[in-house]
């Protein structure tokens, strides 16, 4: 199963206990911005996100991925993906990247 975690780059990040779980990392650009980074997890079983907010004093969550929505396959989270971010002729890209490179 395959789920999509959000960072917001400023406000908060969402990191996963099983980092070698990362399969793909998109930075969201509105009007060559970036808003948000999405990564795509594969899972074998549920595990648990970590969410902490940049600024201080750094208030920090953690959530199952039982409560975030799953995909049968990795193209279905694509899909997903590609679908949250289009907004008629606004100028919104999802850009690929190393996880390296995202802005989180």
């Amino acid at each position: 199963m395959y789920v999509i975690l959000t960072s917001k780059p400023g406000l908060y990040t969402s990191t996963l206990e099983a980092e070698d779980a990362v399969v793909e990392t998109y930075q969201y650009l509105f009007y060559g911005r970036c808003k948000a980074v999405f990564q795509i997890a594969r899972l074998e079983s549920d595990k648990k996100v970590r969410i902490v907010e940049d600024e201080p004093p750094h208030v920090r969550n953690v959530v199952s991925t039982k409560f975030l929505e799953h995909f049968e396959t990795l193209d279905q989270a694509r899909a997903e993906l590609n679908h949250l971010v289009r907004f008629g002729g606004l100028d919104a890209v999802l850009q690929r990247c190393q996880t390296s490179e995202a802005a989180v």
